[in-house]
């Protein structure tokens, strides 16, 4: 179990190290003309990647380790950080937790975005799952599948939308 909450605990950290990431691009995107779009559902996006590992840690309590689902999600669990990087190393400073678009950028091709038109949220969705579920901790996994996969619809639009407008 200690094991299991120092994990949920340095993917907290993790993503403090992205909103540290997030602000300081927005910042340089801000600086050269970027425009936000998409920001009502940004709230919305914070409360339920907090409330994943809130509910990681509350629900672990009352489920055990189980090694054949453990070590198998722990791998997928990483490996989704590991993708989530590529994506935010590949982007430089066009990454950001918030959907801003700077005019004029080329739209990046390189990296995970050869294979996946949004590879950062693939990482989230394998994420979303694998991370509670190293600890059998599936009624957060479920939940947050089931939520995070409105919220990506809405986000994945808005994205998707802001970048058509960016390009016309």
């Amino acid at each position: 179990m200690t094991f299991y909450v120092v994990l949920v605990l340095l993917v907290g950290v993790e993503r403090l190290a992205e909103l540290v990431v997030a602000v300081r691009n927005k910042r340089w995107a801000l600086e050269r003309g970027g425009r936000e779009y998409g920001a009502g559902h940004y709230p919305f996006m914070v409360v339920l990647h907090t409330a994943l590992l809130a509910g990681c840690l509350a629900e672990a309590f009352h489920r055990p380790f189980l090694p054949w689902l453990g070590w198998p999600m722990l791998v997928l669990a990483v490996a989704a950080q590991a993708l989530r990087w590529w994506c935010i190393r590949t982007l430089g400073h066009q990454w950001n937790t918030k959907i801003i678009v700077v005019p004029g950028m080329p739209l990046v091709t390189g990296g995970p975005y050869r294979f996946f038109a949004h590879p950062n949220y693939v990482a989230v969705v394998v994420e979303g799952f694998a991370l509670p579920l190293v600890h059998s901790a599936w009624l957060t996994a479920l939940v947050f599948t089931v939520l995070n996969a409105g919220l990506l619809t809405v986000r994945i639009r808005a994205e998707n939308a802001a970048l058509r407008a960016a390009t016309v």
